[in-house]
């Protein structure tokens, strides 16, 4: 199998100025490098800067992976949107991790296993997740919930008995980035169902009153709002207002945790996992048996139909056989299993009576090699 590498860098907040790019060429001459993104795939080789520092630097969403298993993830947010106290609540581990630069919060989600055979094309993927960033940005603690989750499913020696953290709401219904993310990083399914059943249902958010909100802000606050948006801010300002905003007008966006540790989430979602493939299992034998049942009606309907041409579905037979064609040949032999099966259910002398018949059909085409096969695999009575 070829290498392939696939790493995408977003610089989302602020644009990369000139100065920046050249800087970044100096890793790869082969990049393709604008203002917002740097993207490099390597089938040999192997990238020479580091995504970290890379992160801490420049840019905002970061995404890797690799044919042998890599999956990488990284999201850049200012403290003023995540701090470091609730980031490390959730990422502490060495798949789920926090980095605290003085201004920035990198949180990085990484898992290295054995590939499944798929190939997987990075193009696309980091577009799909990004905006899980946001969401994050504005105080829904989901995604860390997940990198949470994540460090569950690739425990460290001194993981297994820790308490989870507080649960956020809306653990059921995930968004398409975060379900993006999951998949991305393989989740399990039934892990995230099992840890969902201590999530509530998101509320409906609402920006009523947001206004007026705004409005009752201290002048000098407001001035240095404005001020961020001018220097080239303005999404870190949005962001912050609806994250203070709906923090003031709805309930916390995480609740205490319920006491539940690493390990015993794991065992409830091995259960859950055992009883969903019971129910697949039982949900396919049902479909089995009711396409069966429905096959079986339709071929006994089919024997009735052939019942009534009585005398004329042998003529159809030798119609068939005389066509002299291959293709006529199989029709001929398929329409004398049905024949005898028909006799099987007619009793009595009835099979016989097929038998008889399809000896003497036998007889009258001896020189037909391929009718004569066809019979013959088809254990019609010579």
């Amino acid at each position: 199998m070829s290498e392939y590498q696939y790493y995408e860098f977003l610089a989302l907040d602020r644009p990369l100025t000139s100065e920046q790019q050249e800087e970044l060429r100096s890793l790869s001459s082969r990049a393709d490098i604008t203002a917002t993104r740097f993207v490099n795939v390597y089938n040999y080789g192997d990238f020479r800067g580091s995504p970290q520092k890379l992160m801490e630097r420049y840019f905002d969403a970061f995404c890797h992976l690799a044919n042998w298993g890599t999956r990488w993830l990284m999201f850049r947010f200012p403290c003023t949107l995540l701090d470091a106290e609730t980031a490390k609540l959730y990422c502490h581990s060495d798949t789920a991790s926090m980095t605290d630069t003085g201004e920035h919060i990198v949180i990085s989600l990484r898992v290295d296993e054995e590939p499944d055979g798929a190939w997987l094309e990075g193009n696309g993927q980091l577009a799909g997740m990004v905006q899980a960033r946001a969401e994050l940005a504005v105080g829904d603690l989901r995604l860390l919930y997940l990198a949470w989750l994540l460090s569950v499913q690739w425990p460290g020696d001194d993981e297994e008995d820790e308490t989870e953290p507080p649960v956020p709401a809306g653990l059921g219904d995930l968004s398409a980035a975060l379900t993006a993310i999951a998949g991305f990083l393989g989740i399990d399914e039934d892990l995230i169902a099992v840890a969902a059943e201590a999530s509530p249902p998101v509320k409906e958010s609402s920006d009523d009153g947001l206004a007026d909100w705004i409005a009752a802000l201290p002048v000098a606050e407001k001035t240095e709002l404005l001020m961020k948006v001018a220097d080239g801010s303005g999404a870190q300002v949005q962001a912050l207002l609806h994250r203070r905003f709906r923090a003031s007008t709805a309930e916390s966006a995480a609740h205490p945790s319920p006491g539940r540790t690493a390990a015993q989430l794991w065992r409830a979602a091995e259960v859950r996992a055992d009883e969903r493939r019971q129910a697949e299992e039982q949900r396919r034998r049902e479909e089995q048996a009711r396409k069966a049942a429905a096959e079986a009606a339709a071929y006994a309907r089919r024997l009735d139909d052939l019942a009534a041409l009585g005398d004329t579905a042998w003529r159809q037979v030798d119609d068939m056989i005389a066509t002299k064609k291959v293709s006529e040949y199989d029709r001929a032999v398929a329409q004398l299993r049905d024949l005898r099966a028909l006799a099987k259910r007619q009793g009595e002398d009835k099979p016989a009576e097929f038998a008889k018949s399809a000896r003497e059909l036998r007889a009258r085409y001896p020189t037909r090699p391929a009718l004569q096969e066809r019979l013959d695999k088809s254990g019609m009575p010579r």
